[in-house]
């Protein structure tokens, strides 16, 4: 009786995911964002974050995986997540965060933490963190949300991918945008075709989507582009 229940379950469940189990999960979803104002009041260490826990913890385990000695983060509005990752680079005992935002400046301070005002595709701020750059002598990794429309995407992949080291990670955040289309319309089409547009052109990145479906549901599914080493 246990073989035929397991053999059934072995046939039925990858039937479910692919079918209706896509459609509860997007339901569900819809609800979760409803239910959070898409996760806005989510803080650390009582700094408001806006992101989604599950996506955080995946972030951390790159993290953890990549130790990274400069993580670039376009878009840092009121600096919770550039925070969040300080205090991960705390733990690891290395590490410091460029955040860059046109339009907010960070509530917090920390040691690691190094603040650009600018838009991330103005010139100057991109020379900027190229000179960064050239100074580390270790992995970079780069998280991407700022202005989440397609061509201000395309032009931040194309100005911060070359940033990123074989091994290591680029995050593309919220291309539920374009996958929940009308809830979140008003960046759509969003930071996904972006994203498309730029594998077809880069074969030096890979999709990961391993991590963005490890708790089935997340903010930035196809957003995490591994560099090959």
């Amino acid at each position: 009786m246990k073989q035929a229940a397991a053999r059934i379950l072995r046939f039925f469940l990858p039937a479910y995911r692919f079918t209706i189990g896509r459609v509860v999960r997007k339901l569900f979803f819809l609800d979760l964002i409803s239910e959070t104002g898409n996760f806005k009041d989510v803080t650390w260490f009582g700094q408001p974050l806006w992101q989604n826990p599950l996506d955080l913890w995946t972030t951390q385990q790159v993290i953890t995986q990549v130790k990274p000695e400069l993580l670039i983060e376009a878009g840092t509005h009121l600096g919770g997540s550039a925070h969040f990752y300080a205090t991960l680079m705390d733990l690891l005992g290395r590490g410091r965060v460029i955040t860059i935002d046109l339009f907010y400046e960070p509530e917090i301070t920390h040691e690691r933490v190094t603040f650009i005002s600018g838009s991330s595709t103005d010139d100057a701020v991109i020379q900027r963190v190229r000179t960064e750059v050239q100074k580390t002598q270790g992995p970079v990794m780069v998280i991407l949300d700022s202005d989440h429309k397609r061509d201000h995407v395309a032009a931040e992949l194309a100005a911060y991918a070359g940033f990123v080291t074989p091994g290591s990670y680029l995050l593309v955040q919220d291309s539920i945008i374009d996958e929940l289309v009308p809830y979140l319309r008003a960046d759509h089409p969003g930071p996904l075709f972006a994203i498309r547009d730029f594998l077809k052109e880069h074969a030096e990145f890979v999709c990961d989507d391993s991590l963005s479906e490890q708790f089935l549901v997340s903010n930035h599914p196809h957003g995490w582009l591994r560099r090959r080493a």
